[in-house]
């Protein structure tokens, strides 16, 4: 039963990143059919994010309420009918519209899935887990590739995955009785049952803010990559459009891999030094980006940057209940998806801002900083926690 649980984690989370690299593989062909400037895909991406936030905030208290199973059925219900009011948005202001339900229902299940298996099993499960999301967010790029080569409209692309999350929630809605069950097998405080840790006890927690800001930087490079990859392929190399929509998930697919790899490493290798091999082969792809030579290095620099942050995240959620107990991890895992949410908030918009008036080609450049900032913040929260 518990295996079985697992198994519709996993799958919950492949439903979770299927949508989220559809908007950039689709934005080169939607922008001028929708008559906006390419910088607007930034709009989108923002009200995704407040969306997020709001959720993620809200999480500890709904899974009390709720439940880890009933909020995240509800919450990719939630997602599925935004994908299809995606599907048959004909202006940029439908966009906006549904893109608030998206947020909304991926904040939900991250968050609660989130803790749920940082309290529950070990660091590989998590790395799988966010490999499962990874495997999503490559096939969502293919899907929308596929649509655009096949000559059908960008919106078919979000029709099929829209297809797929209501099979998800049929799949989470017949499991609800495992999710009681599953509670009997787990070990010390059930954050379900215990009392609720608000905002302000949060970062007063010591090292509470370097995580917080740490996870800011993440985000923000990883969904730059995501939103800008493919835009990146077509404006500064002259990739086609749709072969762009393809190759610009190298980002994922490195991203997906590394995630696998990831939890078989984890068996020797601790989430702190994880997160540290991840940053440095983060910083190669970076190099291999910035150098003059075409764009087979380009494409590689960003499987490398995939392949860099496959364990970045994982590690810094399922570190949470060790460093500041599986009390408070339900909270904290809450704020660190809103902070995470935030950075996907301003920082991908920011840099279409840079594109728009600039030149895509900044893209290195600007994960580059970042990068260097989040490197210098998980530091700082290792010598804290020492």
């Amino acid at each position: 039963m518990v295996s079985l649980l697992l198994a519709i984690i996993y799958i919950s989370f492949v439903s979770l990143g299927l949508p989220d690299a559809l908007l950039g593989a689709g934005w080169p062909t939607m922008f001028p059919e929708l008559g906006v400037p390419v910088s607007f895909a930034g709009g989108i991406s923002l009200v995704i994010a407040l969306g997020t936030i709001v959720s993620s905030l809200f999480a500890d208290r709904l899974i009390r309420r709720l439940g880890t199973g009933k909020l995240t059925a509800f919450s990719v219900a939630m997602t599925a009918l935004a994908l299809f009011g995606f599907s048959f948005s004909k202006e940029y202001w439908h966009l906006i519209l549904w893109a608030i339900p998206y947020g909304l229902g991926a904040g939900g299940v991250d968050a609660s899935l989130n803790n749920y298996v940082a309290v529950h099993y070990s660091s590989r499960v998590m790395s799988w887990l966010h490999c499962m999301w990874g495997l999503g967010a490559s096939i969502g790029p293919y899907v929308m590739g596929y649509a655009l080569g096949a000559g059908m409209h960008w919106s078919s692309g979000y029709f099929y995955i829209g297809i797929f999350q209501v099979a998800i929630t049929a799949v989470l809605l017949l499991s609800l009785p495992m999710w009681a069950k599953g509670k009997e097998t787990d070990q010390g405080e059930n954050p379900e049952h215990s009392g609720a840790v608000g905002l302000r006890q949060v970062v007063k927690i010591k090292g509470a803010k370097e995580v917080l800001i740490a996870f800011f930087c993440y985000c923000a490079v990883e969904q730059t990559a995501m939103l800008w990859g493919s835009t990146y392929l077509v404006s500064h190399h002259g990739m086609a459009e749709e072969t762009a929509a393809i190759f610009g998930s190298l980002f994922l697919i490195g991203l997906t891999l590394g995630r696998a790899v990831s939890g078989f490493l984890t068996v020797k290798i601790n989430d702190r030094n994880m997160i540290r091999l991840g940053q440095a082969i983060m910083v190669l792809g970076l190099v291999l980006m910035l150098l003059p030579l075409g764009k087979g290095t380009a494409m590689a620099g960003l499987l490398l940057n995939g392949l860099g942050c496959a364990p970045i995240y994982p590690c810094i959620i399922h570190s949470t209940p060790e460093h500041f107990g599986p009390e408070n991890s339900q909270a904290i895992i809450g704020v660190q998806m809103a902070s995470a949410y935030t950075g996907i908030l301003l920082m991908p918009p920011l840099f279409g801002l840079l594109a728009n008036h600039i030149g895509a080609y900044l893209l290195p450049f600007y994960m580059a900083a970042i990068t260097a900032l989040m490197i210098c913040l998980c530091e700082r929260l290792n010598r804290i926690k020492k």
